[in-house]
């Protein structure tokens, strides 16, 4: 992008679309990871475990999280490298052709959208794990 608007000074402002999109996804993050914190401390709360059953309910809420967390980290991640790579095409072909950014932008809309995907069912595994 940098690169790009050393060429065309006119696509420096347009294309930090692209970083406010993946700025999005670290919102993502931090979402889920309060959530995630506040089912941790439900959980440690119910230590002490009596039973058989209590400890296989506290085993499944703990890899329920895990998932949450493994699950939205992954989507945000390739969600990232995603909307990196069409944020660079786009800028580079701005600066060629002006008419391409609109089209390009809606591609990268439908990058970032696999990051909100991510969150969603993140917060569904965590919601199972109660």
């Amino acid at each position: 992008m940098l690169g790009s608007a050393i060429k065309m000074p006119r696509i420096k402002s347009k294309n930090l679309i692209s970083v406010i999109f993946c700025e999005a996804v670290a919102i993502y993050g931090v979402i889920i990871a309060i959530i995630l914190y506040t089912r941790a401390n439900t959980l440690s709360q119910s230590a002490p475990f009596t039973t058989i059953q209590a400890h296989d309910a506290a085993l499944q809420k703990a890899f329920a999280m895990f998932g949450a967390g493994l699950s939205v980290g992954l989507s945000n991640l390739f969600c990232g490298v995603c909307v990196g790579v069409t944020g660079a095409g786009c800028a580079l072909a701005d600066s060629q052709t002006p008419a391409t950014f609109v089209k390009i932008l809606i591609i990268e809309i439908f990058g970032s959208a696999l990051g909100l995907f991510g969150v969603i069912i993140g917060i569904i595994q965590a919601g199972k794990g109660v």
